[in-house]
């Protein structure tokens, strides 16, 4: 983990550099402990990172910001290499000093040290706990590593690091095609993605729809599929969010890993926060994988649910009636 390999790295290095410190996609429980907390500016897409870090006295954004240079940035690979080689091209063009990488060996901390070796000189690694970490002088140009939202051939647009970023995602789809052909009135979508679902509902004569999710860059490919002035976005985690007035159905297709662990938990928070925001006779549209244990949550939550069968891979359910704790 990098509270392992950095201060290794710190010692070994000239000197951090004297001015702010970028880090870059770290981990929600990632110590920076080795760090000047004064110096540091948290870089995070996930509203649930940037709210644990700024929680604890760091400054947050979820992208770097484009007027300010850094002394030192410290990049933490993610899995997708695409957007790890986004994120080494926004630390260069940024950074007056050095360039830290650090990662697992799981999130490609080998294939990036060869990569960064054919265009810079980079320090030795350092190996520790699973992972290494390297560094190189800031300032060369990797603007062919730059990504962004982008259109994909399917006609939307994605971004590296973005669930689905390749496609529309299976589950997804079956949702949209179990969806009734008349929905009104308001309408949440908790973890809205690149806006799939969003876009198929305000197919129909519904008034509104809250687009919540937690991720910056998903959320900015929203914005380009997603142009009607009935959509309204919200960076926000959808396990809490909280609408202006009760909603009258929700969809979803809830998330079930935190890092990389699968995790109920999260799907289970989706579904208890969907009754919550439900008005009293609303509905809860939902597909999960199907080895997912979901029942027990959704029997807790609502009067009535629905199988909708779905198919082997996933099921679709539709909860009625949320149910109100009593006081």
């Amino acid at each position: 983990m990098i509270g392992d390999r950095l201060p290794l790295a710190l010692d070994a290095m000239d000197a951090l550099g004297d001015g702010p410190v970028a880090v870059l996609h770290p981990a929600e429980d990632a110590d920076l402990s080795s760090l000047p907390k004064d110096c540091v500016h948290i870089v995070s897409p996930l509203v649930t990172v940037c709210t644990q870090f700024e929680q604890r006295g760091y400054i947050v954004s979820p992208e770097l910001p484009k007027d300010t240079r850094f002394a030192t940035s410290i990049v933490c690979l993610t899995r997708a290499r695409a957007e790890a080689q986004a994120l080494v091209a926004a630390a260069m063009a940024q950074t007056d000093g050095p360039v830290i990488v650090d990662g697992q060996k799981t999130d490609g901390a080998d294939s990036m040290l060869k990569a960064l070796r054919k265009r810079a000189e980079v320090s030795a690694p350092i190996s520790k706990s699973h992972g290494k970490i390297y560094w190189t002088a800031g300032g060369a140009d990797f603007a062919d590593w730059a990504r962004g939202p982008e259109l994909h051939e399917g006609g939307f647009w994605t971004a590296p690091g973005v669930f689905s970023a390749d496609g529309v995602d299976p589950a997804s789809a079956l949702l949209v095609e179990a969806l009734p052909e008349v929905m009104v009135g308001t309408i949440a979508d908790l973890g809205a993605g690149w806006g799939y679902l969003s876009a198929h509902l305000l197919t129909r004569d519904v008034k509104a729809v809250h687009l919540v999710e937690a991720h910056d860059m998903a959320l900015q490919c929203a914005r380009h599929n997603i142009t009607d002035d009935r959509a309204l976005f919200h960076w926000a985690d959808a396990t809490s969010w909280t609408p202006p007035e009760k909603v009258d159905a929700v969809v979803m297709n809830p998330p079930f890993h935190k890092s990389r662990s699968a995790d109920p938990s999260l799907g289970r928070s989706f579904i208890a926060n969907a009754a919550r925001i439900l008005k009293p006779h609303g509905a809860l549209w939902m597909v999960a994988n199907r080895h997912l244990p979901y029942e027990d949550a959704l029997a807790s939550h609502f009067t009535k649910v629905v199988d909708l069968d779905g198919d082997a891979r996933f099921k679709l359910v539709r909860a009625e009636r949320p149910k109100r704790s009593k006081r």
